[in-house]
């Protein structure tokens, strides 16, 4: 969407023009305005299996484009990004680029990227950015913080923001209540049968909180339930999910009997630690609970963290239904509720008898020696 707006290769006037940002003052000024260079880390050579062969793939195919954008640039093996850019600078008057990065963080999730290879991929990040004259703005996204994964004061000219911390432009993250009304009337009047309530909406996908503002929803999810006509887990994480689960089945320090009061609708307190999403292993409650948070499978608000609402309850869900190391808490839920339904019926015998066996099976032995 930004590359769409400010790059000059595409006439974005049918598609901006009816938005609200044809409202700025800026709009005119800037729209298809500049040059533009788009990269997503995340797409890099197939059967990646190293640092070399991943930066080599960005740097070969970007150099490619310049060469054919920019013929009376020399192109030197050995050159890098930087330096080229700064040839263009210097040598098509002064051209300046917006650089959009989505993603920059994808080698700090990947295992077979070492240490050096992420120092030597910030620096690169650095030098492509840092001080440069050709850049007129850099927008990058990712789910860890720039400055504390840079190393040193390599990538200390950014801004962050985030959606848990920073007031400044939290209206931007999410879709607020106000925003999915406005997308559910317009569903409405489009769709011939339409079976979606906007509580649904509410009930699936709201849930995440800002710094200090309301709640909102899960902007991918409401999009495709109203596309599709159909409200339904939209959630696509599949390969963090069966990360993470793993995690949960091996009960690595307690974290199990953490899931399992999320899965009954109970908050449970954690120390937030976003360093652990850059972990090869994670060993305790509280990082991986901060891992669920990060990528989403959790919201975080006033110390604790809940399942946000009914979409990413039935991820959690996945986890107790299917395996089978939860069964035997599934008794136990299954238990409780009758506990539960014979004290409102005040049948004393029936809760007596099953008190008796809570008794015996749950109270360890080693309690009374």
């Amino acid at each position: 969407m930004i590359g769409a707006f400010f790059g000059k290769g595409v006439d974005g006037s049918a598609l901006f023009s009816k938005l609200k940002i044809a409202e700025n003052s800026g709009y005119s000024k800037h729209l298809n305005q500049h040059n533009v260079i788009y990269i997503d880390f995340s797409k890099g050579p197939r059967e990646c299996k190293s640092y070399e062969q991943y930066i080599h793939f960005i740097e070969g195919w970007l150099l490619e484009d310049l060469k054919d954008s920019y013929p009376n640039v020399k192109i030197h093996e050995g050159d890098t990004i930087g330096s080229v850019l700064r040839n263009v600078f210097r040598l098509y008057n002064r051209e300046k680029f917006i650089l959009v990065f989505d993603e920059w963080d994808y080698i700090f999730h990947r295992d077979y990227f070492t240490d050096s290879d992420r120092g030597r991929f910030t620096a690169f990040l650095g030098d492509l950015t840092k001080g440069r004259a050709y850049v007129t703005m850099t927008y990058m996204t990712g789910i860890l913080p720039i400055k504390k994964y840079s190393g040193s004061d390599t990538m200390n000219h950014f801004a962050e923001f985030n959606m848990a911390n920073s007031g400044m432009y939290s209206e931007y993250f999410g879709f607020t209540n106000a925003e999915v009304d406005e997308l559910y009337q317009r569903y409405v009047r489009n769709t011939l049968t339409p079976v979606i309530s906007r509580e649904d909406l509410r009930d699936w996908y709201d849930g995440y909180h800002r710094k200090g503002k309301e709640s909102v929803y899960n902007p991918n999810s409401v999009v495709f339930a109203l596309t599709q006509n159909e409200p339904g887990n939209y959630w696509a994480r599949a390969g963090e999910y069966e990360e993470l689960k793993d995690y949960v089945l091996d009960d690595t320090d307690g974290v199990r009997d953490a899931v399992m009061l999320l899965a009954a609708g109970e908050p449970v307190k954690v120390d937030i630690q976003e360093y652990a999403t850059s972990a090869q292993k994670l060993e305790t409650r509280d990082e991986i609970l901060s891992v669920m948070t990060v990528y989403g499978y959790l919201n975080y608000f006033d110390g604790c963290v809940r399942i946000p609402n009914r979409e990413l309850w039935m991820e959690f869900d996945k986890i107790i239904r299917t395996a089978p190391r939860f069964n035997y808490m599934r008794e136990l839920e299954k238990e409780s509720l009758r506990i539960l339904q014979a004290t409102y019926d005040g049948d004393e015998e029936t809760v007596g008898k099953m008190l008796a066996i809570v008794h015996t099976t749950e109270s360890p032995l080693k309690a009374y020696s």
